[in-house]
């Protein structure tokens, strides 16, 4: 069959051939580009109405320019809607943002492919458009597996009615001077401002931290200690590691302070952001996507500040960015539209609704994201605070994990008296090998309560 075949193909390549050099029998002329129906591409990505219709503009510009491909938004009201889909087996859009927890169990079922070539070859900058810390979460087998997007470390919001600075200093506490440009604050700082917001006549309070993982890993970073066993490949959380211990210590003195934070049953009659909303709790901890909603709020002052710091400054943060799926319609198409999607003008144009506080570092530097004359006033604090996160191992599922040792957190910084932190601490560990070491984690290692 091979000479038959062979003759053919020599056959049909002479008679194109020909055809091309024969000038009294044109042919007809091929179709311009713009009437080639062009590649549909999904862009799914999630988030608050005013966001999503953001987005919708970045795709409707694109689709404006191009002649190859045409984008279609494809949203959902949240992170965990887009992941659910994702995972229960929907298609996956050809451009797609996750967070950076996503990011194992997206390699691990083979449904994004690295993006650094694709970006590099169409003239991406990584070096200095982007902070290291955004480019190492989303790299993993020496590849950018995706581009990072956004970029919010957790930080302190105060209310300002309850917590004046300058009135502090006045009055001899220990306070940071932000109107002659403190960007930091002590522990001490922070817990003497705690104190100053606790009013019991007028029935508010001076903080709150979410008894989670994420709520307690700033003061445990920031204290020398340490969440995981192993930074790259954990197999237990590090409660019971003896800087661990030395950093709670000093933290849950504060944290659990009865007089200082809201009881179990005011948090059970409203989440301590509502509590903030209303004038009656000083601190929360929170992320940039907070303060469209905080700024709704009539008669609300806010502002922000970093994380306290015990001995070093330290925070986490949440981390977005753009991927491309491994069976993307076209993955030269889909790399197109990911560049413009990453363009200044692109996510100035999503930064401009509020929540997201962009890895593009020429947009969080810019009055787009500044926005100078709106709450907070000093939003660079989110900015200086890239920095200084602390970027945890890649995990399948955090939030299993934060299943896990839910109910022993919750007494660690709950039951009114602590009187056997390492207990406590050796039996979140012992949870935590449940999820991250499962095959090891046997019912007896595993506390009976």
């Amino acid at each position: 069959m091979r000479g038959p075949v062979l003759a053919l193909a020599l056959a049909l390549a002479a008679s194109l051939a020909l055809a091309g050099c024969d000038s009294g029998t044109q042919q007809p002329a091929p179709l311009p580009t713009s009437a080639t129906p062009r590649t549909p591409l999904e862009f799914g990505v999630y988030g608050p109405a005013d966001e999503i219709s953001a987005f919708q503009g970045v795709a409707d510009n694109y689709n404006s320019l191009s002649q190859d491909s045409k984008v279609e938004v494809r949203s959902w009201p949240d992170h965990d809607g887009l992941i659910r889909a994702i995972r229960s087996g929907d298609d996956v859009p050809d451009v797609f943002m996750v967070s950076r927890g996503d990011l194992a169990w997206l390699q691990e079922q083979g449904l994004t492919q690295p993006v650094d070539a694709m970006l590099d070859e169409r003239g991406v900058d990584f070096g200095d458009g982007y902070s290291r810390e955004a480019l190492q979460a989303f790299s993993s087998d020496n590849r950018l597996q995706c581009m990072p997007y956004g970029v919010s470390p957790m930080v302190i919001f105060y209310n300002k009615e309850l917590i004046d600075f300058d009135t502090m200093i006045a009055r001899g506490l220990d306070a940071p001077d932000i109107s002659h440009g403190a960007t930091k604050w002590t522990f001490e700082q922070f817990a003497a401002a705690a104190e100053f917001a606790t009013r019991p006549r007028k029935g508010t309070h001076g903080l709150y931290v979410d008894p989670t993982l994420r709520g307690l890993a700033p003061f445990i970073y920031s204290g020398g200690g340490k969440l995981f066993d192993d930074d790259n490949q954990p197999t237990s959380l590090a409660f019971s590691d003896g800087d661990t211990q030395a950093a709670l210590e000093r933290t849950l003195e504060l944290l659990r302070d009865p007089h200082l934070t809201l009881s179990q049953d005011e948090v059970e009659r409203a989440t301590p952001l509502k509590w903030f909303e209303r004038g009656k709790l000083g601190m929360i901890e929170g992320f940039r996507s907070l303060v469209p909603e905080l700024r709704q709020v009539q008669g609300l002052e806010f502002d922000v500040m970093p994380m306290p710091v015990l001995d070093s400054s330290a925070t986490i943060g949440d981390i977005t960015g753009l991927c491309i799926s491994k069976d993307a319609a076209s993955t030269p198409e889909a790399a197109d539209f990911l560049v413009h999607a990453l363009s200044a003008q692109s996510v100035g144009r999503v930064t401009h609704a509020g929540y997201l506080a962009p890895a593009n570092l020429d947009v969080a530097l810019s009055d787009v994201f500044l926005q100078p004359g709106r709450l907070p006033a000093h939003s660079n604090v989110f900015n200086t605070a890239v920095r200084s996160m602390q970027v945890p191992p890649l995990l399948d599922s955090y939030s299993d994990l934060e299943r896990a040792v839910s109910g022993t957190l919750q007494e660690m910084l709950n039951i009114p008296v602590l009187d056997d932190l390492l207990g406590l601490s050796e039996e979140v560990d012992a949870e935590s090998r449940t999820v991250l070491d499962p095959e090891s984690a046997s019912p007896s290692a595993t506390p009976s309560g």
